[in-house]
């Protein structure tokens, strides 16, 4: 992660964390980004220099204006204004990173095909947490090429108990043999 995606997270949790919508913000911009990078048509009108920047934000109104808060929209309009669009992904982690850690905790990002419920999440962060020995904060991200299981990762660590993993390395015995 590049020390720009990192300052522009600090600024961006500075000021959700003053406007009281921190909470809000740690939802939204990592659904936004994930939105984006998933979308290549979309990626590529917002990173494209021949497209007007009023465009560029008639878009990102039209994407979330009315369904994000107010900070979120403005936030995801300053970076596509800035053309660092292709960071956004690594501005939202280092958010999540960095608000985990104002709560003395290491951000545990787990990938699942399906939305986890709360017992779920509860299980989970105690797991991650004995098997860091951190303290742990869950934030679930719903990934369906995970197939089945879950993919966490804390920090450089990450542990995959997805199906996907294990369709994998079934493909490579038989490839092997």
């Amino acid at each position: 992660m590049s020390d720009r995606a990192a300052g522009y997270a600090a600024a961006i949790f500075e000021l959700a964390r003053a406007e009281g919508e921190l909470e809000r913000v740690e939802t939204e911009l990592p659904t936004v980004a994930r939105a984006i990078s998933a979308t290549p048509d979309l990626r590529s009108t917002l990173t494209d220099p021949q497209v007007p920047a009023e465009r560029k934000q008639g878009v990102i109104d039209d994407l979330i204006g009315g369904r994000a808060s107010h900070l979120t929209v403005g936030l995801v309009q300053l970076v596509v204004g800035l053309g660092r669009v292709a960071e956004l992904p690594d501005i939202a982690r280092s958010l999540l990173e960095t608000a985990a850690a104002s709560r003395e905790r290491a951000l545990a990002e787990v990938r699942s095909a399906v939305p986890l419920d709360e017992a779920t999440i509860e299980r989970l962060t105690k797991a991650l947490g004995e098997a860091t020995g951190r303290r742990v904060e869950v934030k679930v991200l719903v990934d369906p090429s995970v197939i089945g299981g879950v993919v966490a990762r804390i920090g450089d660590t990450v542990i995959d108990g997805s199906i996907s993993r294990k369709v994998e390395e079934l493909r490579q015995a038989v490839k092997s043999r």
